[in-house]
């Protein structure tokens, strides 16, 4: 069985795994060869080197993309006495002077994230550019010697994240995803009380986006000139030439299925979670089902989905994109996990565990006691914080970091498999060993695109 909580190891707090690993014996032995390691296959000077040893060294960071998350993000790591920010890029010019005018003293800006990347003096990059961008970025930065923070989803096909992470290994690069609730306390121990049985056998984990759009949503709009000051060819990137549409740019890019889905944008977080809980690898199966059935705009997903994935331990997860109601699902928080013996709900600081009791012909009793449980993040930054120093920390250890970008292909890869889905309006059978869907030959064909030029996967 994955035991990808293993990697849960760098921060203080309780490590969620089945095995436990010496933190002091891992630091001495994983440190040491990380470090060497690295720089002995990268080439690096000794003075980067010599700063990722440093465990007093501030870290030297770029950061690519500083619109809507990627603005948190900076703030995130502004707040981080580990953290110096000393280049920003961005391909639309008021990101550029929101974000500048955040910095104290001058900061490099760039137009384009290549010149960003070509800088001898950055350790690590924060990517938090629009999905179908994140895979060039981030193996570029590896390959240019960067340790990368990227947000999620990792990827916008299945074939990038596997790239991704295998560029990543071949570099020896520290790569964070964005999941940011791997390094909450509140989540961290929601794993380990699922994985030590304190539910009981789980068998159904779920959660949803709820919004209700209906019934303008993104508006429908005519395509028009770009704005002077946004460079649209670059934006597009390895995606088809096509004129500029401002309920694309510079943010709704997220209804349009070439550049992200709300399957993947909001899906990502909560099917990372149940994986995480039910500490597998991948689903054996997945089905999705939905379509646009009330909003009428110019999206290209749909308002109303439901994916279902099955894994072969014995366990549903469901996950529910819904953007023509807006009303509670759950009765509280944001997911929900349904054990034997009881049901938890666990969301902004609390988990809530209600006891379950015996049904038809069993004894009515309450199985367990009732659990609540009070968790607040520190920081002003919460989780996304608490992320952010997990990758800093590791950025000097060269330890795995919380969600790991083998952790993200994993639970990104169940976003995509949802939307394939979807797209070919089939249940899929997933072979997770080698990433191929075994029922549906033609579905194979959404596992990756061809780039527009002069773009190519590194």
């Amino acid at each position: 069985m994955f035991r990808d909580c293993k990697l849960d190891i760098n921060n203080k707090r309780r490590a969620i795994m089945q095995k436990k690993i010496s933190r002091r014996d891992f630091t001495k032995t994983g440190a040491a060869v990380g470090t060497a390691v690295g720089a002995a296959t990268l080439g690096w000077t000794a003075v980067q080197a010599a700063r990722v040893r440093g465990a007093n060294e501030r870290i030297r960071l770029g950061m690519i993309g500083v619109g809507n998350r990627g603005s948190q993000l900076l703030g995130a790591f502004l707040a981080s006495a580990d953290a110096q920010i000393v280049a920003i890029c961005d391909i639309y010019q008021p990101y550029l002077k929101r974000a500048a005018a955040k910095l104290d003293g001058p900061v490099d800006r760039y137009g384009d994230f290549r010149k960003l990347l070509d800088r001898t003096d950055l350790d690590a990059v924060v990517i938090a550019t629009p999905d179908h961008w994140h895979a060039l970025q981030t193996i570029a930065a590896c390959r240019a010697g960067k340790d990368v923070y990227v947000e999620k989803p990792l990827s916008i096909t299945i074939h990038e994240g596997r790239r991704m992470a295998e560029v990543a290994r071949q570099t020896n690069r520290v790569v964070q995803v964005g999941t940011h609730r791997r390094s909450a306390q509140l989540w961290q121990k929601m794993a380990q009380m699922v994985q030590a049985g304190d539910l009981g056998k789980t068998t159904v984990s779920r959660a949803c986006r709820l919004s209700n759009m209906y019934p303008d949503g993104i508006g429908k709009r005519p395509t028009s000139a770009p704005p002077s000051d946004l460079d649209w060819d670059m934006w597009l990137g390895p995606r088809p030439a096509r004129p500029y549409q401002d309920n694309i740019a510079p943010y709704k890019f997220r209804w349009w299925h070439l550049y992200s889905s709300q399957m993947a944008n909001w899906g990502v977080h909560y099917l990372d979670a149940m994986r995480w809980c039910a500490d597998q690898l991948a689903p054996a199966s997945v089905c999705a089902m939905g379509g646009r059935f009330a909003v009428d705009d110019d999206r290209t997903i749909p308002d109303t989905a439901q994916a279902m994935f099955e894994f072969a331990s014995g366990h549903l997860s469901l996950f529910g994109t819904f953007e023509a109601t807006g009303n509670r699902i759950l009765p509280e928080g944001e997911m929900e996990i349904r054990g034997t013996q009881g049901t938890a709900y666990i969301g902004g600081n609390k988990i809530h565990v209600l006891p379950e009791r015996g049904g038809q012909f069993q004894d009515h009793a309450p199985r367990m006691d009732p659990v609540e449980l009070t968790i607040p993040e520190s920081g002003n930054h919460g989780a996304t914080g608490a992320h952010a120093q997990n990758f800093l920390d590791c950025v000097k250890s060269r330890e795995r970091p919380h969600a790991d970008v083998e952790i993200g292909q994993r639970s990104t890869t169940m976003a995509h498999l949802a939307n394939i889905s979807l797209a070919v309006k089939s249940r899929l059978e997933w072979d997770a060993q080698n990433e191929r869907i075994t029922n549906v030959p033609q579905a194979n064909d959404f596992l990756h695109y061809e780039y527009r030029a002069p773009w190519t996967l590194g």
